[in-house]
């Protein structure tokens, strides 16, 4: 067996969105085989260590997910369906979005099934803390399942058929219910995803930041680099991951008002300008059940199981941000 068909196959699906980029630039780091596959052709970043290939495929399609997955030893699975207004909001009888959040996991279990590979492969599926639905406090991982959207029913059935698959021997699976992601700027792919990146060019542009209702409802808010770092970690020690979910996060309470409030005071560093203002508006029309409750989690179990501990503390990434945001404008004005 040559020295680069010998080394551990990694399939990312989803590689090119906001975590799958993070994740696929700290695979890249590491001498194994990548294969990335994305709707959009993913980038294989500079300075690779090991073989990697790219594919721009639609999943959907029959067989698609049979081949991307076909001799894998890790399958990262990070596919999920966007709805209205940029962000995870589908109506419970959009076709498309089951087929993607929930058709592609059976896929994938179907896929392992037929092709029987000697060693189970690895399968880190990304899920999201709001499948808990409405729960008192902290969510520590015991608390009983009730999801409240589409979007979160699709995650959760997905992520029982992971585990039943686990169960049956196909695989070994694994979910990563990951906290509100955001990014400290560290890929230019990441400057237009996610409401910390609008948010900020929103204050670079002179436009006040608007909140629904008081800003009160609290999130925890976990970087990119950080949740990619946590799959990395399940990843190099599953044996103690696989069989069930865990919750990946920093444990700690942000309110809407205060993160932003937090980018604006960013942006005014950065620009040398004044803070804009932060201000209530009325829920949209797109909103969801979840948009007005609490989610903060405990990521302890996690951390005990893996060593891993998010390195990333809120002010460092929007700091981050905004710098990256400026550079990019700068460099817009001056082209």
């Amino acid at each position: 067996m040559s020295g680069e068909a010998s080394k551990q196959l990694v399939t990312v699906l989803g590689a090119s969105g906001l975590l799958g980029t993070a994740i696929t630039r700290q695979l890249a780091r590491r001498p194994v085989r990548l294969r990335l596959v994305g709707r959009r052709c993913p980038v294989a970043p500079a300075g690779h260590r090991g073989e990697v290939e790219t594919r721009a495929v639609d999943l959907t399609e029959p067989g698609a997910v049979a081949d991307a997955v076909a001799g894998a030893d890790v399958v990262v699975h990070l596919v999920a369906h966007m709805g209205g207004a940029g962000t995870w909001r589908v109506a419970a009888t959009d076709p498309t979005a089951e087929r993607v959040n929930l058709g592609l996991v059976h896929d994938l279990i179907g896929a392992v099934r037929a092709q029987r590979p000697h060693t189970p492969p690895v399968v880190l599926f990304a899920g999201s803390m709001s499948q808990a639905g409405q729960s008192a406090g902290r969510l520590d991982g015991t608390e009983p399942d009730r999801p409240l959207t589409a979007y979160d029913q699709h995650k959760l059935a997905a992520e029982q058929a992971i585990e039943e698959a686990h169960r049956e021997g196909l695989l070994r699976g694994a979910t990563l219910r990951l906290a509100t992601l955001y990014s400290q700027g560290s890929d230019a792919s990441a400057l237009d995803r996610g409401v910390v990146a609008s948010m900020t060019r929103r204050a670079f542009a002179g436009q006040p930041l608007t909140m629904w209702h008081d800003g009160s409802v609290t999130r925890d808010l976990l970087c990119v680099d950080d949740a990619a770092a946590a799959f990395l970690a399940a990843m190099d020690r599953p044996e103690p991951v696989v069989g069930r979910h865990w919750l990946v996060g920093t444990g700690e309470a942000t309110s809407v008002a205060e993160l932003f409030r937090a980018i604006a005071a960013a942006v005014a560093r950065q620009s040398g300008r004044d803070r804009v203002p932060v201000v209530s508006v009325p829920p949209a029309e797109h909103s969801m059940p979840t948009d007005l409750l609490d989610f903060v989690l405990d990521p302890s179990a996690f951390q005990r199981a893996t060593g891993w501990r998010p390195a990333v503390a809120l002010p460092d990434g929007l700091r981050g941000m905004a710098a990256a945001v400026g550079r990019e404008l700068a460099a817009a004005d001056a082209a």
